[in-house]
C-alpha cells in the first residue's frame, strides 16, 4: 500500500530544470543612527529547479543562486556576495494551458564569500556573517517556458557589523542587515 503510494506521488510529480536570474535593489536597515546610507543595485543568477507536487496548485522552487548587493555609506562601498539557496512554496493558479499567476514564501539561506573592509587610516571596519537566514515573499506570473516575479527578501537577523568614524569623526558601531526588493526571470527548459 505504501509503495504504491509512493508510485503514485512520484508518477504524478514533475520536475523542470532551468536558469534564474535578476536584480537586487538593496534596502539596508542599521541598528545605529549615526548612519545613513544609499540604497544600491545588485544582481543574481543561477541553477534553478522547480518540482510539481501532486496537490492541484502547489509547486516547490529550489535554487542554488550567486547574489551581489551593494550599498553605499558615507562614502564607501560595501559589496556583497554570497551563495543564496531559496527553497519556496509557490501556489499557482492557471490562466489557461500555457500561462499561470503564482505566490511564493520561503527560506533563504545564505553564505558569504565577500571580505571584510577594513581601512586603518579612518578607522573603519565593515564584517561581514560568514551565513545568514532570510525570508522570501513575492509573485508572479508564468508564460509557457518563462517566469517573471518580484520578491521582498527579509533577512532574520544581522549581515554584517561595523565600526567607523562618521562625518562628525564620531565612532559609530553597530549591525545592519541587507534586506532586498528582488525583480527576475526563470526560464525552465
Amino acid at each position: 500500500m505504501t509503495a504504491a503510494l509512493l508510485f503514485s506521488v512520484a508518477a504524478h510529480s514533475q520536475v523542470q530544470f532551468g536558469v534564474k536570474a535578476g536584480a537586487n535593489l538593496t534596502d539596508m536597515k542599521f541598528n545605529s543612527s549615526a548612519l545613513n546610507a544609499e540604497n544600491r543595485t545588485g544582481f543574481f543568477a543561477g541553477p534553478t529547479v522547480k518540482f510539481t507536487l501532486p496537490i492541484v496548485g502547489l509547486n516547490v522552487d529550489l535554487s542554488a543562486l550567486y547574489d551581489q548587493r551593494e550599498l553605499k555609506v558615507e562614502e564607501e562601498t560595501f559589496t556583497s556576495k554570497n551563495i543564496m539557496v531559496p527553497l519556496n512554496l509557490r501556489y499557482s493558479v492557471g490562466l489557461g494551458r500555457k500561462a499561470a499567476v503564482f505566490l511564493f514564501a520561503g527560506p533563504q539561506f545564505g553564505f558569504n564569500l565577500s571580505e571584510d573592509k577594513d581601512v586603518k587610516e579612518n578607522m573603519e571596519e565593515w564584517r561581514w556573517k560568514e551565513s545568514n537566514f532570510s525570508v522570501n515573499v513575492g509573485g508572479g506570473i508564468t508564460i509557457s517556458h518563462v517566469e517573471l516575479f518580484a520578491n521582498y527578501n527579509v533577512v532574520i537577523g544581522k549581515t554584517s557589523e561595523f565600526n567607523f568614524k562618521d562625518t562628525f569623526d564620531a565612532l559609530a558601531e553597530g549591525t545592519a542587515r541587507a534586506n532586498a526588493w528582488q525583480v527576475g526571470m526563470a526560464f525552465f527548459f
